[in-house]
């Protein structure tokens, strides 16, 4: 299988792997393909700064018959969510705001916050908020707030009634930060762990400091620096041929197409750009992105964060794991053994979280079951790319995992 564009941008080489063991990893991908779980499996392994192992195989779009190609644009949804870190964090660094910030200095209207304690979405008691949520909280999902698509409790009902939706593309970002700051936190700021819309807040507060877009900022901090001329709010007309289609799983387990590349709403005009989970990207791009932050924010002469703090986004910003601040799993992977920094998940515990890696891993995925992480004590940087929803129906990345470690022989 070719893979021009990943050469081209790093040298290849073992990188202390077994290239016979780094092997048995074409043949799983090939088998969830073949099985019909997965449109197409695209996977890249980076080993200090050497390309040790790349593969893809499958279709980009089933029903036209199109193969997935190594320069593929994808949906990347929640993997967005530590390109916005980064960008805040960038603006951290020159003083527009600090960590323990209140995020009502910038939005007014979240200086009301409310708490949910009980009822139903027509009857709904809450009580002030005992602190103000922070930015901190943003960036590491203690803020109280939630997903309206996901959760099914009353302020998730709250949510979905208010038409409260960050993949709403033709919305105002704005306004709906705004219209959510009248419904109820989950919980008291900083007392849980709960996965929501806390890294779309983050966004436009990005665009408030600022006063540009959140496009803007991406593109002058982060994506021109570092080259990412595959990564976008919404596909160019000329690289529409290279994004791939969206499927999920129905009950007998075979796929169904959810979006088709073409008329995907990733190929309309944008207005409101979700911090959250909006943006398309390649593998190229996201592996240049991941060897940034693994090389203490710097990128052949592009130094996007200083080294300082990106040793302190690598750290658990809990006051213990993911489990113990009521998140016990989430997807397919249990959290005991597992915090969270600033923009993705910190392996505190191998052994507790059962899993191969090393302490202080940094990782997350998306929606459509892609997944990324970070190994600084390896020196690895990993990405694993397809279109499938939702990302719980496979148990991809603890298996992909097992089969990148045990390769390692150095």
């Amino acid at each position: 299988m070719a893979t021009e564009v990943l050469s081209e941008e790093f040298k290849r080489g073992s990188a202390g792997f077994c290239p016979a063991r780094l092997k048995r990893i074409s043949p799983w991908l090939k088998r969830y393909v073949d099985e019909k779980k997965l449109p197409f499996a695209h996977v890249a392994v980076l080993r200090k700064g050497q390309l040790a192992y790349t593969d893809f195989y499958g279709a980009r779009d089933i029903e036209a018959g199109s193969p997935v190609v190594d320069d593929g644009i994808y949906r990347i949804y929640s993997m967005t969510k530590l390109v916005t870190t980064v960008a805040a964090l960038a603006l951290y660094e020159k003083g527009a705001f600090q960590l323990d910030d209140p995020v009502d200095k910038f939005v007014d209207e979240f200086k009301d916050a409310k708490v949910f304690v009980s009822g139903r979405k027509d009857t709904i008691n809450s009580v002030e908020a005992e602190t103000p949520l922070t930015i901190r909280q943003l960036m590491n999902h203690t803020s109280g707030l939630t997903y309206g698509a996901f959760d099914p409790g009353p302020v998730g009902q709250l949510m979905r009634s208010g038409k409260i939706d960050f993949g709403n593309l033709q919305g105002n970002l704005g306004d709906t930060v705004r219209r959510l700051a009248s419904i109820p936190l989950c919980f008291q700021p900083g007392s849980q762990w709960r996965y929501g819309v806390s890294t779309d807040v983050l966004g436009y507060v990005i665009e408030v400091v600022t006063g540009k877009t959140l496009l803007q900022v991406f593109d002058e901090l982060i994506f021109k620096p570092l080259n990412m001329n595959d990564t976008f709010f919404q596909v160019p007309i000329n690289k529409v041929k290279k994004f791939c289609s969206l499927y999920t799983r129905t009950t007998s387990e075979s796929l169904k197409l959810l979006e088709c590349a073409e008329s995907s709403r990733f190929c309309k005009p944008v207005n409101m750009y979700s911090g959250g989970g909006g943006l398309i990207s390649s593998m190229r791009d996201y592996l240049v992105f991941l060897e940034m932050i693994r090389c203490g924010g710097r990128y052949d002469d592009a130094q996007i964060l200083g080294r300082k703090t990106v040793e302190l986004m690598l750290r658990n910003h809990l006051p213990g794991d993911m489990a113990s601040m009521g998140q016990p799993t989430f997807s397919e992977m249990p959290m005991e053994g597992i915090g969270f920094g600033l923009g993705g998940a910190i392996l505190l515990d191998p052994a507790k979280a059962q899993i191969l890696g090393s302490e202080g891993e940094f990782t997350w995925g998306g929606m459509a079951s892609t997944a990324f992480w970070i190994d600084p004590k390896e020196e690895l940087s990993v990405v694993f790319m397809t279109q499938l929803i939702p990302s719980s129906c496979y148990p991809i990345r603890r298996e992909l995992r097992v089969l990148i470690y045990q390769a390692l022989v150095d």
